[in-house]
């Protein structure tokens, strides 16, 4: 059985949508280490508003996507009313029958007891079936995160009451913990990847979006000249030739549930190597 997951929102997904679509386009070389297979069953873990999923079941797959956001869940069912979607957090759930395949994009760093996460998705796999994702890297979105943090310290937040919303792991770190439940790890990739942020509100609305447990800190009142100071402290770093640009840093991976007879974490002694990021992993 799954936990039940918080019954209150983060996300709002229209905003989202309107403002964050880069994340979907961003993960489409995610989507392609996975190379997924027609019949193939999948399942899609962060789903937010379904478009992998959907994207997933035009190749034939038969695909499910969980979240732990009840209003993005609610929104991918909207949009995709013949597809399957639950909500479920990653840290805990469950699946009837064995998967060949886990996805995930961007949101394994929102879960942050990751080795609930990578020991759910190990129990789900059949043997041989492979985890593949892309998560936030160690010092994902540094520069953003320091303007916003002293921008909150200026309005009286002391910073020992700062959230820790995300998991940023270096890549020796998810190896070892990918390795410790039980995966062959057969790719792993670390790179940076500067993400232009539309329009120049770019940054507000990031903040606005992906910062919610920061802005949740202080009155509604006051949120408007906090995301003003932290635009004011960013602007040196993060605006670049007339646009705003987050300081994005990845990590992309291919693991894999050992066959039947195999001891976890067998496998190649060293992950395989990427080639350099393709052109849709930078900036316009």
């Amino acid at each position: 059985m799954n936990a039940p997951p918080s019954p209150a929102p983060r996300w709002d997904p229209h905003a989202y949508e309107a403002r964050a679509s880069f994340v979907t386009r961003l993960g489409e070389d995610a989507l392609a280490l996975l190379d997924p297979q027609p019949g193939e069953r999948i399942l899609d873990l962060g789903c937010g508003t379904g478009e992998h999923v959907a994207a997933l079941a035009a190749r034939g797959c038969l695909v499910e996507g969980i979240d732990a956001d009840p209003a993005m869940i609610a929104r991918a069912r909207e949009r995709y009313p013949t597809l399957t979607f639950r909500l479920a957090r990653g840290e805990q759930f469950s699946v009837d029958q064995p998967l060949d395949a886990v996805f995930s994009n961007a949101a394994l760093h929102w879960m942050t007891a990751p080795e609930a996460v990578a020991r759910c998705v190990f129990a789900a796999l059949r043997p041989g079936g492979r985890f593949v994702g892309e998560l936030g890297a160690r010092g994902n979105v540094a520069q953003l995160r320091a303007a916003l943090e002293h921008a909150l310290t200026k309005f009286g937040i002391p910073r020992s009451a700062l959230p820790q919303p995300w998991y940023f792991p270096t890549p020796a770190e998810y190896a070892t913990l990918l390795e410790r439940v039980g995966f062959t790890v057969e790719v792993l990739l670390a790179f940076a990847r500067p993400t232009p942020l539309a329009g120049e509100d770019g940054l507000v609305a990031w903040y606005r979006i992906f910062a919610v447990d920061y802005l949740r800190l202080v009155p509604p009142e006051q949120q408007a000249a906090v995301l003003a100071r932290a635009e004011q402290l960013a602007r040196p770093q993060c605006w670049i030739d007339g646009c705003w640009v987050a300081d994005y840093s990845r990590l992309r991976f291919r693991a894999r549930r050992p066959l039947t007879g195999l001891s976890p974490g067998t496998g190649p002694s060293a992950p395989e190597a990427l080639p350099a990021p393709t052109a849709a992993d930078r900036p316009a």
